[in-house]
This record gives structure tokens, sequence and C-alpha cells, in this order.
């Protein structure tokens, strides 16, 4: 497989996270954003939104990073990254999708370039938007993680979960960004036991290949 990436992508970040934890071999193919180089025809032609990640397998390229997650998910069942119970898996999937719909698309490189390159907001704007959005979208779902944590060591019950590999990546971005997590005892207590995991340390931006 090879996974079109960026060390500092939220969405990439995820992949890399489950693809660790299936223990599935990749090739890391870094995409420069700063350089353009996901609007070059050569990476349209492989996912026609120019975003990261994306994932090629054997010639098939999938996009969207939940999407992705829930294929190797389905392809690799184990160890599992939604629970069997319906309602189980849909709790974890609102949890993931409250990040990865609610906080990350708000947040991301394109929007916090359109508000200085194109709306002419300074920098101390941009990261004051940054930091509401995230405290925003934090604020239900430390809720969340309060009543279906079992013991703060994961998002939903006492396993890994979809949930937990969208957690990490966001609270990464929000301590880069100063955002104030002492509101999000619980969110932060469960972010640092699942970055002390193998599949997670190795996810890590600063240690990618393309890392700066």
């Amino acid at each position: 497989m090879k996974l079109y990436t960026l060390f500092r992508s939220s969405a990439a970040y995820r992949v890399r996270i489950a693809l660790n934890v299936k223990g599935i071999e990749f090739e890391s193919m870094p995409t420069a954003l700063l350089k353009n180089e996901h609007r070059k025809p050569e990476y349209l032609a492989l996912n026609p939104q120019g975003l990261i990640p994306a994932l090629d397998i054997g010639g098939t390229v999938l996009s969207q990073s939940l999407a992705i997650i829930e294929y190797l998910d389905e392809t690799h069942p184990t160890p599992p990254l939604l629970p069997v119970d319906p309602i189980a898996r849909a709790r974890v999937r609102s949890m993931a999708l409250a990040v990865a719909c609610d906080v990350h698309p708000l947040n991301n490189l394109r929007v916090l370039n359109y508000l200085k390159n194109d709306l002419h907001q300074d920098e101390v704007t941009v990261e004051r938007w940054y930091r509401h959005w995230v405290t925003e979208g934090f604020r239900g779902l430390e809720i969340l993680a309060r009543e279906h944590s079992a013991a703060q060591r994961y998002m939903f019950g006492d396993s890994l979960s979809l949930a937990d590999i969208c957690l990490v990546p966001q609270m990464y971005n929000a301590r880069r960004f100063k955002t104030d997590l002492t509101p999000f005892p619980t969110l932060v207590a469960i972010s640092t036991h699942l970055e002390s995991l193998p599949a997670f340390a190795a996810a890590r931006p600063e240690i990618q290949p393309d890392a700066r």
C-alpha cells in the first residue's frame, strides 16, 4: 500500500495510526501542500478532490480518512475498530464524526490559508479561530467520553476504537495551537494513554519522513 500523506495532516495522521494498529506495512508518499503538489495533474488523477490522504492499494485509490479506515477495518478485522453492537457502533462513529466533521473541517490548512491570504486575517486572529472551534468541539466530546469511557484509557468502553484514532491527531493540533485543555481532563487522560501505545507513537508527525 502507498499512503499519500503530509506529516501534519490530521486526516493522514489518522490513517497512519490505523495502518499501524492493523500491522499493515505501507510506503509513505509525502505530498507537500505548500508546494501545491496536491493540485498537480498527477495527484488529481489519483484523487480528484486534491486532498490528503489517499491510499493506493495495488492501483485502486481510496480517499477520505474515515472511509479508508473503515475499509482497513473490514479487510483486516483484527483488532476491530468498531464494536459489534449496533448502538455501540453508532456511538463510536458519532464521537469520531464529531472530530472529523465538526472540528477538523473548520481548522484544516486550506481554511486557515483562506483566512490569512484571502480574508487578510492576521496570525493572532487565525489562531483564535482555531482554538475557538477546537474548544467548541471538545466541550461535547468531553461529556461523551466521560459517559462512555471505562477507565479514561479509551473513548468508548475499554478497547481501542475509531473514536480514539480521531481524537489523538486533533489533540496533537490543539496543543500545537496552544488550546486551553484544562476543561477537558477526560480527553487529555485518554489521549495521553493512547499516545503511549506503539501504533500511535509511530504515527506522530515529527517522526515522519517529510517532517520539518
